[in-house]
């Protein structure tokens, strides 16, 4: 801004206003210097004819140079991020109000688009940063111009600036990104395996180009989709074909051979019928079990998105369970022993919560040492531990822990327990029935749910920790 000491009468002293005054009178200055010259006019009254040439530019190019003064501190207060428009007020010339309404109109027009980019260019980075794959934008000196949240959470949040190549080295990629970038390709892709990431994820790249217009050149746009679930999902279906096939097999094989049997050697063996087709209605019962796992597994998966609406009182339901198992008990010669505290009612699936509880506590009637007692403890709880898979529900939630006396089972084995059809050696050793899809079944009601289950086994005693949210917001079931 200029300073009031700057200013005469209004104008700048460096503006050359004094000079222009000048220059503008030299022209009658000549003339009255010819006509004194040729004794036409006296020198006194050439002079003074003159000065009043001066006085009169003066007096005239005065107002106009003092408006136009204004108007220039006024651009430079626009330039500056304010607007005073108090140095306007008094301007009385045309054509400085002209010019005044239209750097006023330029600069509205220029405010309009500058807000409209600002906003969209946010609008754009928001969009861009809730896509939940990686996308880079690189230009002709391989250097990162823009990058989504995804992808500074894979690279690190300092990405603009640096180079692409100092991040990923893979010869065929920079073959294949310089390829773009010089105009060879428009869209190119590839598979490749990150190195520099701890796990060494492996992603499917696209990379192809966009119009630069701004700088006049090409930038090249590199999308990341992470194959790691897909290839999990793939091969979690092959296992499961794998798995069911293998275990319906083998019943189906028994009941196969004993019909066979039947059918020959042992055709008027009575004894033999007998005991041939006991086996094959157990081989039946598990096939059934079996079978209706596999559906209540799937049903399962197909809900997992769907928030339960109805309020489960806990205490009651494990009162209920333990009721319907007291044969199975006095059978097992076990002792269900229950300690419950004071619990609200949950927001759950009261179909799907008494199938959790009733698996695992059939689970420890059929696992636990004769002359042995099943302890059952429900509390209430601040958090709900996290979990490595997937995001559990925040705020208050209920405990229900459930023990029995077990072997002791080695880590490796503990975190496996809830995998399809995977039994414990010791299990099958003993011969004891089970499709191992029991736990795989609670594991994913309870992910359902937004809780976890947490599994401990230490001096001869195996504890299931369920937690459960008593409140699923909808927002977390997104």
């Amino acid at each position: 801004m200029i300073n009031q000491e700057d200013e005469f009468l209004g104008v700048d002293k460096n503006s050359g206003f004094a000079l222009r005054v000048i220059i503008l009178s030299i022209p009658a200055g000549l003339i009255f210097l010819i006509l004194g010259l040729f004794d036409i006019l006296s020198t006194p009254l050439a002079a003074l004819s003159y000065v009043c040439i001066l006085f009169f530019n003066t007096v005239f190019l005065m107002p106009i140079s003092i408006e136009i003064q204004q108007i220039k501190k006024y651009i430079l207060s626009l330039s500056n991020g304010s607007c005073e428009e108090k140095e306007l007020e008094n301007l009385t010339e045309k054509e400085t109000r002209d010019l005044t309404a239209a750097i006023n109109s330029m600069h509205k027009f220029w405010v309009e688009k500058t807000d409209l980019l600002e906003n969209r260019t946010l609008s754009d980075a928001a969009v861009l940063d809730t896509l939940p794959d990686p996308l880079l934008m690189i230009n002709e000196q391989y250097c990162v111009i823009g990058a989504n949240l995804a992808a500074r959470r894979l690279f690190g949040a300092d990405l603009n600036g640096k180079t692409i190549k100092s991040y990923i080295t893979n010869n065929k990629f920079n073959c294949i990104l310089t390829k773009v970038l010089n105009n060879e390709a428009n869209e190119e892709e590839l598979n490749l395996c990150l190195t520099t990431q701890k796990n060494k994820p492996k992603f499917y790249i696209r990379i192809s180009t966009i119009p630069w217009f701004a700088k006049g050149e090409r930038v090249a746009v590199i999308s990341f989709y992470d194959l790691h679930k897909a290839l999990k999902l793939e091969q979690m279906q092959q296992d499961f074909v794998t798995n069911a096939s293998h275990e319906l097999r083998t019943p189906l094989s028994i009941i196969s051979g004993f019909i066979e049997t039947l059918q020959t050697t042992a055709k008027d063996d009575e004894k033999a019928r007998e005991k041939f087709l006991k086996i094959m209605q157990e081989q039946t019962e598990y096939m059934s079990a079996l079978i209706e796992n596999l559906l209540s597994l799937s049903k399962i998966e197909l809900s997992i998105n769907t928030p339960p609406e109805e309020k489960v009182n806990i205490n009651a339901t494990i009162r209920e369970i333990k009721s319907a198992l007291e044969i199975k008990l006095k059978e097992h010669n076990l002792e269900l022993c229950t300690r419950f505290a004071r619990l609200p009612q949950i927001t759950a699936d009261t179909h799907q919560i008494t199938q959790v509880l009733q698996n695992l506590i059939d689970n420890a009637i059929k696992y636990a040492p004769q002359k042995t007692s099943i302890s059952i403890i429900t509390s209430k709880v601040p958090t709900i531990p996290k979990n490595r898979y997937y995001e559990v529900a925040e705020g208050e939630a209920i405990k229900i822990s459930i023990s029995n006396q077990s072997v002791t089972i080695k880590k490796e084995d503990l975190e496996r327990l809830t995998e399809r059809f995977y039994r414990l050696q010791e299990h099958k050793n003993k011969n004891i029935k089970g499709t191992g899809l029991g736990l795989s079944i609670a594991s994913q009601i309870i992910k359902r749910h937004k809780g976890n289950m947490l599994i401990n086994s230490e001096n001869n005693t195996i504890t299931f920790n369920i937690y459960l949210p008593i409140q699923i917001l909808k927002e977390q079931t997104i």
